[in-house]
């Protein structure tokens, strides 16, 4: 049986007024739409606000504004939109997101070595460490205390994870490559293969540049399932503090990543790009090599930066990139098209038979 916990608990733990039974037991959470008794819900979304009532809930997280609504004109009636006991909160999803933890059902590790794990003498591994089934840990590498390595997880020589790291199961970490503590590595990425380095010989044929840099990643960084981060050809890869990353995205070689920074399934950066702090790529959104993009931008799903990005905002896909709210004018426009140029094509009518009836009086 999952654990657990009073409404009360919960309520100090984010800080939220509660209204309703104090010693209520929650043992999960679910939408609102899904959730039954003794489960937690939510309301972020607006659009949602409708399912309030038929929530089947033992509590929901939400806003003030949502707790209350005149039913007519001139009539100050207490109209709850959910009839259940409430958390109430300025942020209801931050609040979902932090308690959220309580609720995690992954497995925990259990610190130790498991006896088919190859660990390189020369390695350094710190207090309860958790080494699972055919971990390859090799020279000189340094694992920090509280870390976990998943079956089939490799660390090359050199490279160094910190404190309270997660690698998952068969995550590949090559050479020369730096976590930082908190670091949470999903299952399939690769950190530190070669960078996309090549030269032409003059022949017809390829000469590869062998790429002799590494890959630093800062604290509390989260890299999805099946994600690459190239090492740098000459100098590091550098992801700062804070950045979390979605599966299938695609970092090449000598890119840097400000703090902070958001980047969503598909989305890449091509070699010696550069982003500041808190910027977002939406889906599929892709910058070139050697552009600069300044903090505090955003992608949206697509994008693609071809020039450097020296003022804040966000930035869609036209022709060239543009500010969103000027290329979602574009966009509307681009679909009124057939009806302008039939309005067009009867102005013009209209004054080829005028000019024809001129001729005529004349």
């Amino acid at each position: 049986m999952p654990e657990a916990y009073s409404l009360g608990e919960i309520a100090a733990f984010l800080g939220a007024e509660l209204r309703g039974d104090a010693t209520l037991r929650i043992s999960g959470l679910n939408t609102l739409q899904d959730a039954g008794a003794g489960q937690l819900a939510f309301l972020a979304n607006e659009k949602y606000s409708s399912q309030l009532r038929s929530s089947k809930a033992s509590a929901v997280i939400l806003a003030a504004k949502h707790l209350n609504s005149q039913t007519g004109a001139g009539r100050d009636v207490d109209s709850t939109l959910y009839q259940g006991a409430v958390l109430i909160l300025d942020n209801p999803y931050l609040g979902y997101a932090r308690v959220s933890q309580w609720f995690d059902r992954a497995p925990k590790a259990v610190p130790g070595i498991h006896p088919s794990a190859v660990i390189a003498d020369s390695a350094s591994l710190g207090e309860a460490v958790a080494i699972g089934a055919n971990v390859v840990v090799e020279a000189d590498a340094v694992i920090g205390a509280g870390s976990y390595l998943g079956a089939g997880a490799y660390i090359g020589a050199r490279s160094k994870v910190g404190e309270n790291a997660r690698i998952s199961a068969n995550v590949t970490i090559y050479h020369d490559v730096v976590l930082g503590q908190g670091v949470t590595v999903h299952s399939g990425s690769v950190i530190g293969a070669d960078g996309f380095g090549f030269a032409p010989d003059g022949t017809g044929n390829w000469l590869k540049i062998y790429q002799i840099g590494g890959v630093q990643i800062g604290d509390n960084v989260e890299v999805g399932a099946c994600t690459t981060i190239d090492r740098g050809a000459l100098g590091d890869t550098r992801i700062g503090n804070g950045v979390i990353v979605d599966n299938h995205v695609q970092i090449a070689h000598n890119v840097v990543i400000g703090d902070n920074c958001a980047l969503a399934a598909y989305s890449g950066l091509a070699g010696s790009a550069t982003m500041g702090n808190n910027c977002i790529l939406a889906g599929d959104a892709c910058v070139v090599g050697h552009v600069t993009i300044c903090d505090n931008v955003q992608i949206t799903a697509r994008g693609l930066v071809t020039k450097s990005i020296t003022e804040p905002g966000s930035y869609s896909s036209g022709m060239p990139l543009m500010k969103t709210r000027e290329w979602r004018k574009n966009a509307v426009r681009m679909s009124q098209l057939d009806a302008m140029a039939k309005r067009l094509k009867n102005v013009e009518l209209i004054e080829e038979q005028a000019k024809d009836s001129g001729n005529e009086q004349g």
